[in-house]
């Protein structure tokens, strides 16, 4: 992918001219950037043409901020499915705008974006650092959540009206999407008012971030269902552990669940399609000389062999068939067909996974998000999401973030590394 300079440069409402009330901390420089590619090959015929090679601004405080603290209300919404962490990203940005720039005022919009249309009627709450001290322990979200689009002009009405200068949403490829859309509207009125998001997706599929919060929280919750697949296999005859877990575009979960459990036999994501004939014969094989197996299946995998629904749901993405309760009763026809006896266990700990409390590593991986979320909308910077990249947390452009889907690729080290620690066979795909 070629990147133009606009592509990677991040917006901001004017020139920040108030010092920063912070002290003692390390300041970031607007010239601080870490390169969008640090392949070497990549980065070879910059280096030879004497050109910068296209980079990110690295988030973080700024010695001198747009926002005048003492004026400042700031808003915020979490959009989509529930993820681990959104609580400890509310929280993080409650706290960063109160004790780190003395911010009074911050309103919570509750249901997402309905919460910025009039017409829903409900009422923001006013965050206090009392209200969100210990909401980080609770799974789901402090505000609720909602899915699809709401009319931008309301939203904005809503913005103007409270005099908030700066809006954070916590959401996924659609909340980014409709924050771009407000974005512009806002730009449409002249208003100076920014828009930040932190990205939330517990797919990790949003672009050029190499994780998103929650992730590692659903990889290591995974790893119970996964265990109990295993020991059910285990305890019985020609058994068979089916496990669904999340993915309806991008593998991450299935890939690096299968990765830490070394006891799954088959990883079946969307990214790669693969043929339900040999599928079933490599199943066969594997019960004849170990006599269980073990299978994880990404929730979008195998949709080009399932009758659609032809339904879509509120943010316009398509119902996907389910491919668990079609892959069980497939596995379980073939068997029986030719005439062998299997025990088959289907588990799907989806919603289990998603209303958990983040586990540490994420919790503090929210906080630092939220920090630097704050940090960001108190330097005017707006139409963009706090991101992380190559150990450093950066500013990326919205519409760069939702230009493509992260997902993995089949000649990728990831997916050899699936390859070999499962010891499912190649032919089996269909690249």
């Amino acid at each position: 992918m070629e990147y133009k300079k606009i592509d990677l440069e991040t917006q901001r409402l004017g020139e920040p001219k108030i010092p920063s009330p912070m002290t003692g901390v390390r300041f970031i420089d607007e010239s601080d950037h870490v390169v969008v590619n640090a392949n070497p090959k990549r980065l070879e015929p910059f280096f030879k043409e004497g050109k910068r090679p296209p980079m990110l601004e690295i988030a973080g405080p700024r010695k001198k901020i747009f926002f005048d603290p003492s004026k400042l209300k700031c808003g915020i919404v979490t959009c989509g499915g529930l993820c681990p962490g959104l609580n400890d990203v509310i929280r993080a940005i409650v706290m960063g705008l109160f004790y780190h720039y003395g911010v009074k005022i911050v309103f919570g919009f509750p249901y997402g974006y309905e919460g910025l249309s009039h017409r829903y009627g409900h009422e923001p709450i006013e965050f206090t650092p009392d209200l969100v001290k210990d909401i980080h322990q609770m799974g789901g979200t402090i505000l609720g959540s909602s899915r699809g689009p709401q009319d931008v002009s309301e939203m904005v009405d809503t913005l103007e009206r409270m005099s908030i200068g700066i809006l954070f949403t916590i959401g996924g490829d659609g909340t980014l999407r409709g924050a771009h859309s407000i974005v512009e509207e806002i730009s449409k009125r002249n208003l100076k008012i920014s828009v930040i998001g932190i990205p939330k997706t517990i797919d990790n599929d949003i672009s050029f971030t190499d994780m998103s919060f929650g992730f590692v929280t659903a990889v290591s919750e995974a790893r119970a269902a996964i265990y109990a697949a295993h020991t059910e296999a285990q305890g019985a005859r020609n058994g068979i552990g089916l496990v669904k877990l999340m993915g309806r575009e991008s593998g991450f979960i299935a890939a690096f669940a299968s990765i830490t459990n070394g006891d799954v036999n088959f990883c079946l994501i969307p990214e790669m399609r693969f043929s339900m004939e040999k599928l079933l014969e490599a199943l066969k094989e594997r019960l004849e000389s170990r006599r269980h197996a073990v299978l994880v299946v990404g929730e979008g995998a195998g949709q080009d062999l399932i009758a659609a629904t032809g339904k879509r749901d509120e943010s316009g993405n398509v119902r996907f068939a389910d491919i668990g309760l079609f892959l069980k009763d497939q596995i379980q026809n073939y068997f029986n067909k030719i005439g062998i006896d299997v025990t088959l266990k289907y588990i799907d700990p989806s919603y289990t996974i998603r209303s958990m409390p983040a586990n540490p590593y994420d919790s503090g991986f929210c906080l630092l998000l939220g920090h630097n979320a704050v940090h960001a909308g108190m330097a005017g910077k707006t139409d963009m999401v706090v991101s992380h990249w190559y150990n450093e947390f950066t500013h990326v452009p919205i519409p760069l973030a939702i230009s493509k889907r992260k997902q993995i690729h089949p000649q990728s080290r990831l997916w050899s590394d699936v390859l070999s620690c499962t010891g499912q066979p190649k032919e089996m795909l269909k690249i």
